[in-house]
């Protein structure tokens, strides 16, 4: 770079000398191709994978992507100058509800028999134009910071090399043995009838926690039920059910137990009726109360 350059000059547009002296840089490393060069000079220790999960094109660059891309970029940096070739791809997620919910909204239709009306063809082609709306903006803003990243051979997730290299990955996997079926509890949208991820719940902001009014409920056995070892009663004996969302109880048809949970059968003083509760939860929900324990 040229030393002599008067940055005292760039002040009168109104920037500072801070910002003058970055964009200065940035230009120096853009004419002269520095960061194509880090990637073509000898890298003795080979490659370094650096895998960067993409962001969704369907939005502008806030301060948390900003921060990433400072990270990502300083890691890709160290490593090259420790003797690595750290080829740094740009990527743009194309799926899931964003672009949907946004091709609803321009074409003012709304859930799964609208779209199936307008034709699945028709929805997808609108969704694929308008997925990279924000490709320039995201370019600016991360260019802007000093990021170096290969924007000109970027890959999108709607591709369908990459939808295949998605495929082919799984299918080695599952060679390996390394797939497996199993359970997850997951966040449902009825609407869409899709899981959905925990970026998607918040992205309007009405996710939020609560604290909410729970109720504890009393549900009679029928008479001579046993309990315990066998053991029958003629008293009233009810189990405790507790819940967040009593408008729902009318319409309940059965009380689950836990064949590994352990329960226990007791007498609050003065009242003659036997409650059911769970063995971990006594002294939680009677510890304001005398009671009895009439079988643990």
């Amino acid at each position: 770079m040229d030393k002599d350059i008067n940055f005292s000059t760039k002040l009168e547009t109104g920037k500072s000398e801070t910002a003058f002296r970055e964009e200065t840089v940035l230009e120096f490393w853009k004419e002269n191709k520095i960061f194509e060069k880090s990637l073509e000079k000898e890298a003795p220790k080979g490659k370094y994978v650096f895998y960067d999960g993409p962001p969704f094109a369907t939005g502008l660059p806030h301060y948390g992507h900003i921060l990433g891309s400072v990270t990502k970029d300083v890691i890709g940096r160290y490593q090259t100058m420790s003797g690595f070739s750290v080829p740094r791809r740009w990527g743009w997620d194309c799926h899931g509800l964003p672009i949907e919910n946004i091709v609803e909204k321009d074409l003012n239709i709304s859930g799964k028999k609208a779209i199936e009306e307008l034709g699945i063809d028709k929805f997808v082609k609108y969704a694929r134009s308008k997925v990279l709306t924000y490709v320039a903006e995201w370019e600016k803003t991360v260019n802007r910071i000093g990021r170096w990243v290969d924007f000109d051979n970027s890959y999108k997730t709607m591709d369908n090399t990459f939808i295949e290299s998605v495929w082919w990955a799984l299918g080695e996997l599952n060679k390996k043995e390394l797939l497996y079926e199993g359970v997850r509890v997951l966040a449902y949208c009825p609407r869409c009838e899709t899981p959905i991820a925990n970026s998607e719940i918040a992205m309007d902001n009405s996710y939020k926690d609560i604290t909410d009014i729970s109720v504890y409920v009393k549900s009679k056995l029928k008479p001579g039920q046993n309990f315990g070892k066998g053991k029958e009663t003629k008293d009233s004996i009810f189990m405790i059910v507790w819940t967040t969302t009593p408008w729902t109880l009318p319409g309940n048809t059965a009380i689950a137990v836990g064949k590994d949970i352990d329960y226990t059968v007791l007498r609050v003083k003065g009242v003659p009726e036997l409650l059911i509760v769970a063995s971990k939860r006594v002294e939680s929900v009677f510890k304001d109360k005398e009671i009895e324990i009439v079988h643990d």
